[in-house]
């Protein structure tokens, strides 16, 4: 919600370079819906603030961010700053003169559920066409109403997987099935 406030308001000043926000894959459905609705496009990189801050540098973006709150502002700084995105909205509060739950009503976020599953080897996991058949499976039944996501941990033995969808239970069930593949598969460690 954050790094959709400031792309719009940004937009609205005329200071989103590219008319691009840089988010990571990990990102909430709910922004790509709101960011389309306010013609900003998005630019999706892996995880980690160095992905994001590099295509930023690349492409000549000036916000970018990750879920968890890292909000690169980069005509101010190369990394997530807790402070300036603070001092941002705040300006963008006063200059609004709306409430910040009226800044946040863009975007709607859908559930979302990452569990990690500790595999002995996770390229072979990523290359199983088992899971991969799982995980499309799910993407079908999801249905344009979320996605399922797998990934590699870059510190870690696991294999991540995300679902978003329209509840948590339909998260829950969806993560359990590709869980159940990849375990079923003798993958676990």
């Amino acid at each position: 919600q954050v790094m959709a406030m400031l792309a719009i308001y940004l937009k609205d000043q005329g200071r989103l370079r590219q008319n691009t926000l840089v988010a990571t894959v990990m990102s909430n459905m709910g922004l790509d819906i709101a960011m389309k609705k306010h013609n900003i496009k998005m630019e999706k990189t892996k995880v980690g603030d160095r992905f994001v801050y590099e295509s930023m540098q690349k492409n000549d973006f000036s916000l970018g961010g990750e879920q968890s709150g890292h909000i690169i502002l980069k005509k101010y700084a190369t990394t997530g700053d807790g402070l300036l995105t603070a001092l941002m909205i705040m300006e963008e509060i006063c200059d609004s003169k709306l409430s910040l739950a009226k800044l946040c009503e863009p975007v709607t976020l859908y559930p979302q559920l990452t569990i990690n599953i500790r595999v002995k080897d996770k390229a072979a996991v990523l290359s199983d066409e088992a899971v991969l058949k799982a995980r499309d499976e799910v993407d079908a039944l999801i249905d344009g109403k979320g996605r399922a996501l797998l990934r590699q941990s870059g510190t870690e033995p696991v294999i991540r997987i995300m679902i978003e969808s329209e509840t948590e239970e339909m998260c829950q069930s969806y993560a359990n099935k590709i869980a159940d593949v990849i375990l079923e598969r003798g993958h676990g460690a």
